[in-house]
């Protein structure tokens, strides 16, 4: 039996058929889009009648890091908005979450960012001393070092790790290999990580890989996030995060302190330029906030 939202998704796509006569190619590109978002909706309990803005930019940010280019991410909002707008007339809802979002040339769809120091909160919120803290404060310090996406981090294993070179060998999409460097910081929590607390979490088992949870496995995406949560509402940090924020944080900052796009394309793993180019327009927007806010002719 369909599901309420897929029932509107098809009744949306009859309506723009009757009525602008669309081709078979847009319908198809429609129902395409369309039915891969309520899928995203369906396994956070939503559906697309309580999907709210958030939600909207949540999803979007799923596709941009799963390397779908600008153009894609452009013609998924352009569907939305339409049916969104069919929902609005239709009277099945009365708020368009999609509205303000524009397409990725903006960059505006994005989740907020954080700055520098929202993002050392975080860093330096996990205790040293306590073993599973430690672990995550590895592991955030791994995150904003490198911008490498949560699923490459928890496959890591031993020996793609060189401290001693100060660099680690990230398999992401398709199995592309990249090398990154990582910061001293990063080394130094690696090194106390694995010198202590990772013994523990072995439970005298041999694993291969580097991150662990406190069952003795590999750990896993959702552990990690649920522990980024964590520290992230300790430091009674307001703005809205999701998985990859640290990764965004990472490009935009390194963006904002003149590094050239094709060196953050390489380090994040992007295989179309274009990708990247959105976390430039979120750079350039920072820096035209922050003269604003600073400079006294701003």
């Amino acid at each position: 039996m369909p599901s309420d939202s897929k029932l509107l998704i098809e009744s949306f796509l009859d309506s723009i058929w009757l009525e602008k006569n669309v081709s078979q190619n847009t319908l198809h590109s429609y129902r395409n889009d369309l039915i891969k978002f309520e899928s995203f909706l369906s396994k956070g309990g939503k559906t697309v009648l309580n999907a709210d803005h958030l939600t909207i930019l949540s999803y979007l940010s799923n596709l941009l890091d799963n390397g779908f280019s600008s153009k894609t991410i452009s013609r998924n909002i352009s569907s939305m908005k339409s049916f969104f707008k069919y929902l609005i007339s239709s009277k099945h809802i009365d708020v368009n979450p999609t509205a303000n979002i524009d397409s990725p040339k903006s960059g505006l769809f994005l989740p907020t960012t954080l700055d520098v120091d929202e993002v050392d909160k975080i860093l330096n919120s996990p205790k040293e001393t306590h073993y599973i803290e430690l672990r995550d404060k590895a592991i955030l310090y791994m995150l904003y070092a490198t911008g490498m996406r949560i699923s490459e981090l928890v496959n890591l294993a031993k020996h793609n790790l060189d401290l001693n070179r100060g660099s680690v060998k990230v398999f992401g999409k398709g199995g592309k290999e990249r090398l990154i460097p990582l910061s001293e910081k990063s080394v130094e929590m690696l090194n106390k990580y694995l010198s202590s607390s990772r013994d523990i979490l072995c439970k005298d088992r041999d694993h291969m890989n580097i991150f662990l949870s406190t069952h003795g496995r590999q750990i896993t995406r959702q552990s990690i996030w649920h522990r980024i949560k964590v520290y992230i509402k300790r430091e009674g940090i307001k703005k809205e995060v999701y998985p990859h924020t640290l990764r965004h944080a990472f490009a935009t900052h390194m963006l904002n302190n003149g590094a050239d796009l094709r060196s953050v394309q390489l380090l994040l793993g992007h295989a179309d330029l274009s990708t990247t180019q959105i976390y430039t327009h979120v750079a350039q927007s920072e820096i035209k906030n922050l003269h604003k806010k600073h400079h006294p002719r701003g």
